[in-house]
């Protein structure tokens, strides 16, 4: 491809079918005809470690320096089903994220916190259900009806199987717990954005920027025909699908990705679900910085990549963004870095003058040529999918996981060659060790933790949880819905574990394929 573009690059482009208009069809230039001009997108910091004081405590404080959206990050035992005290959790209890074990925790995470008005976004897949009924449980503790709480829940399970591996349930176990969530929102939380389907960790594993957009809509497109077989209404589900992208280092490539994600979408809701309701044709997402660009070299080099990657991130019309700390190469971030981050948000916001023009990068030769060639790359990559036969097939036989390996190695091999410069790294090294302050988490909460489930196991009404345990399992052999047995189970005391367990004993546990 040439380095530069021109006129004949749009030749037999028409801006009426590309582009429109911001908030028209095929919604290339935003979601909403005002975008920026009338509110900004929602910033968050991805935040939660240790147990849920501490969380709470750090929550409160991002609130105060202007956060408008949580967005809670889960330790890997919450992730995959096990309570703080089970052996598999040992030295892993609040290291990534929160703690959460039962309803006391969540109650405490949200302290002082009003459901009523805070969205918050909660990471979390294989154990959604069970995250979405403790929130819900603790909305009515706070008087906070389910029809009053706004926020996300990921529960994204496929790109598990791809990207990230925290798993529990064999796929077409998930996907019916993923459909359970979508029916049960759709008549009790209906301000509730069911799923977050996400490009951003199969990036993070090391895709490339059209490989990000075919697989996340591979596994949209399955989402929206599990809850059509379900007999749910698109043009009802289709407006709560959120989506989740990485914000990576091509400053125009990431900008053009947006954009051609959007149009994409579009087309694709309309064409095959025919999808006829404009909401439930738009791609609302979120947006993080991408944790993978960061270096431990040179720490605050990552302010600077933190920063381009947000501004494509705005430029590409997200409707949520998260910015990473400076220091999340070496650990969870300190509050001084999780500030910095949140104010680089801050200033593109209200001094970079970029939110003063509706889509301001319209029309640019590059930038249109750029667009339309991801658009044609993902949906040549998503025919693929379909030759394999459809997305569980491609993840069933390891096709979507070879091809971001591939990719990942060919990415590091430019890296270890100098072909591809890290400032910091293999370019413009130093001498001078960081001197910047690590995060750490103090190893006696993790007791602490063990300390407080063991005391809500002994301290509840032994005949109710177990009742609403075996009410569970009874549901999942049958077509009814889990959300609210979980709820009851929940408000019984149940754990995280005793209910994932339940789970596991009824859908059985996922082995990882082969890539051999």
């Amino acid at each position: 491809m040439r380095n530069f573009a021109n006129p004949d690059d749009l030749k037999g482009f028409d801006p009426d079918l590309e582009l429109g208009f911001p908030g028209e069809f095929p919604f290339t230039r935003g979601i909403q005809p005002t975008m920026y001009r009338g509110r900004l997108w929602t910033m968050r910091q991805y935040a939660g470690f240790g147990t849920a004081a501490e969380s709470n405590a750090r929550y409160r404080y991002l609130l105060s320096q202007g956060v408008s959206g949580l967005s809670v990050a889960f330790d890997l035992p919450t992730q995959i089903g096990y309570d703080s005290d089970h052996h598999l959790a040992a030295g892993e209890v609040g290291r990534v994220g929160v703690a959460i074990d039962s309803i006391e925790d969540m109650a405490a995470l949200f302290d002082g916190i009003p459901l009523d008005t805070v969205s918050t976004s909660m990471t979390i897949n294989a154990t959604a259900i069970i995250l979405l009924a403790l929130y819900v449980a603790v909305g009515k503790r706070q008087g906070v009806a389910p029809k009053q709480l706004s926020g996300t829940v990921q529960n994204d399970i496929l790109k598990e199987y791809i990207a990230r591996g925290t798993y529990i349930y064999p796929p077409q176990a998930s996907l019916r717990i993923v459909t359970d969530i979508f029916a049960f929102c759709e008549r009790e939380v209906p301000q509730w954005n069911t799923i977050s389907i996400s490009g951003y960790h199969i990036r993070e594993a090391g895709s490339t920027a059209v490989q990000e957009v075919a697989f996340t809509f591979a596994n949209a497109m399955a989402y929206v025909q599990a809850a059509i077989d379900a007999g749910l209404d698109v043009n009802t589900f289709g407006q709560r699908l959120s989506f989740f992208f990485n914000a990576h280092n091509d400053f125009l490539e990431e900008i053009a990705k947006f954009r051609a994600a959007r149009r994409l979408w579009a087309r694709l809701m309309k064409e095959r679900f025919g999808a006829t309701h404009p909401r439930a044709q738009q791609l609302r997402f979120h947006t993080q910085t991408a944790g993978s660009t960061l270096t431990g070299q040179q720490p605050d080099n990552n302010i600077v990549r933190v920063a381009i990657q947000a501004l494509s991130a705005v430029l590409g019309g997200t409707q949520s963004l998260h910015t990473n700390g400076r220091d999340e190469a070496l650990a969870l971030p300190t509050e001084d870095a999780a500030r910095i981050a949140l104010r680089t948000q801050q200033i593109i916001g209200h001094e970079s003058g970029v939110t003063n023009t509706i889509d301001p990068i319209a029309g640019s030769y590059h930038l249109e040529r750029l667009t339309t060639e991801i658009e044609e790359g993902a949906r040549e990559l998503l025919t693929r999918i379909e030759a394999v036969g459809g997305t569980l097939a491609a993840i069933e036989a390891g096709f979507i996981q070879r091809q971001v390996q591939e990719s990942a190695y060919k990415a590091q091999v430019a890296v270890d060659a100098g072909e591809a410069i890290v400032v910091g790294v293999n370019r413009y090294q130093t001498d001078e060790a960081s001197t910047i302050e690590v995060f750490q988490v103090d190893p006696e909460l993790e007791r602490q933790q063990q300390a407080r489930v063991q005391n809500v196991r002994a301290t509840r009404d032994a005949g109710r949880w177990q009742a609403a345990l075996a009410e569970i399992a009874r549901v999942a052999t049958t077509r009814e819905n889990l959300v609210p047995p979980i709820v009851a189970a929940v408000e019984s005391h149940a754990t995280v574990g005793e209910i994932a367990d339940t789970l596991r004993g009824v859908f059985g546990e996922y082995r990882e394929v082969s890539l051999d």
